[in-house]
């Protein structure tokens, strides 16, 4: 149980990352990702990347520049433009919908203006899914420049579009509902230079 703790990605660039573990039983139709980020790069880096063998950005939340995310699906994505952090935590939920090709996008628990995103696209079941590189083939072929450095926690994977209500939830560390990966139940290995460490503050 990781509650209250992080992973600590103590190198910068890195080579190291987390591989979670899902159990993930039919492809996905909707979803949504949630983490919290404390770093202070100024360099792009990957939070969270999902891989099939078809599609290595089956799903990525990656940061290019202090003030931007970008969202991919299916190896398409969309950016969203945030105000420059002031080097705090900064809590992101990334949702998605194929009927809708809606990609809604929060941060701190605040929305920014939806993008349309991969109408009618199926996200493959058999994933890699790895924090803190970015692939570029299945479970590897990272770029050490896109890697993060800093503290990662509060982890989550649902094969839901989650409701306002919920998103809200996620960034106060509310009860939430069943998720695919769940921070307080992950199933994880750690390769390379990654710590678990308690929250320093809340």
């Amino acid at each position: 149980d990781l509650y209250r703790k992080v992973f600590v990605f103590r190198k910068d660039p890195s080579d190291a990352y987390v591989v979670l573990r899902a159990r993930l039983e039919q492809p996905l139709h909707n979803f949504t990702v949630c983490l919290r980020s404390y770093t202070d790069l100024s360099r792009p880096h990957s939070l969270f990347s999902y891989a099939t063998r078809a599609q290595d950005n089956e799903i990525l939340l990656f940061k290019p520049k202090p003030e931007e995310y970008r969202f991919y699906v299916g190896g398409k994505f969309v950016t969203f433009r945030v105000p420059e952090g002031r080097g705090d935590w900064e809590h992101v939920c990334a949702s998605w919908e194929s009927a809708s090709g809606i990609a809604e996008f929060w941060l701190n628990g605040k929305p920014r203006p939806r993008k349309g995103l991969q109408r009618g696209y199926t996200v493959g079941a058999t994933a890699a899914i790895l924090l803190g590189q970015e692939q570029d083939s299945f479970g590897g072929g990272f770029d050490l420049y896109n890697s993060f450095s800093g503290e990662l926690t509060d982890v989550y994977l649902w094969d839901v579009g989650l409701s306002p209500d919920k998103m809200r939830a996620a960034f106060l560390s509310l009860r939430l509902p069943p998720a695919l990966l769940a921070w307080n139940s992950l199933s994880y290995e750690v390769k390379g230079d990654v710590v678990v460490k308690p929250r320093l503050r809340e």
